[in-house]
């Protein structure tokens, strides 16, 4: 379940991403990458798993996370900067898992995001978004295991819970959680959100502020 924030953490991490939040640029290799001068926090999901609305809920923008009209054909690190003085960046991570996007393009895919997580001492925490609807699939463990590979800390944040009932909800929590407990870079608790409803969000916010130290 959600970490129980208290009142000052939800607050500073309203805050902060009520601030100033902006694109800075697109990396489609790593020689693109911005310098790594502050801390990272990455965003991970499978295609149409609500990233971009996840993106755009968490900052208070309509459009700042961009959702593709041909899921899985974007393959970039998309790179955010946030707060004035810059305190840190979201990284927006191409989607996987799509299964009509060519074999090179997902393979092309897994090079630049297997370097990333491998190369880049500042990026701080991995947030990896499972539906509630499906929870962990076999693409989503795909992901898990490079993010334990790479030692790189990792959160799991279910997404779209307004879709399924609260029974269910709690089925996919508890085995989300279980399988999580078992790898070797989970943070031990799931936070559920919705995109749609607002639910989770400043949790999630707080969790991203507490990422960074």
């Amino acid at each position: 379940m959600s970490d129980p924030f208290d009142a000052d953490q939800l607050e500073a991490a309203r805050k902060l991403f009520a601030g100033p939040i902006t694109f800075l640029k697109s990396a489609p290799k790593l020689e693109h990458l911005p310098n790594p001068v502050v801390p990272e926090v990455a965003f991970a999901g499978r295609s149409n798993v609500g990233k971009s609305s996840l993106i755009n809920a968490l900052t208070n923008r309509n459009t700042l996370a961009r959702t593709s009209n041909t899921p899985g054909r974007t393959q970039e690190l998309n790179f955010f900067d946030v707060g004035t003085p810059l305190k840190f960046r979201l990284v927006d991570m191409p989607g996987y898992g799509f299964a009509k996007a060519p074999k090179d393009m997902q393979r092309q895919w897994r090079y630049l995001v297997n370097d990333f997580l491998r190369g880049r001492d500042v990026l701080k925490r991995a947030l990896v978004l499972i539906d509630s609807r499906h929870g962990i699939k076999d693409v989503d463990n795909e992901i898990l295991d490079m993010l334990d590979t790479a030692a790189v800390s990792y959160r799991i944040v279910l997404t779209k819970t307004d879709k399924i009932k609260a029974t269910e909800l709690a089925d996919v929590l508890a085995n989300t959680q279980a399988q999580a407990r078992k790898r070797p870079a989970a943070h031990p608790d799931i936070i559920a959100t919705s995109s749609e409803k607002g639910m989770g969000i400043p949790e999630l916010r707080a969790a991203v502020l507490e990422a960074i130290g």
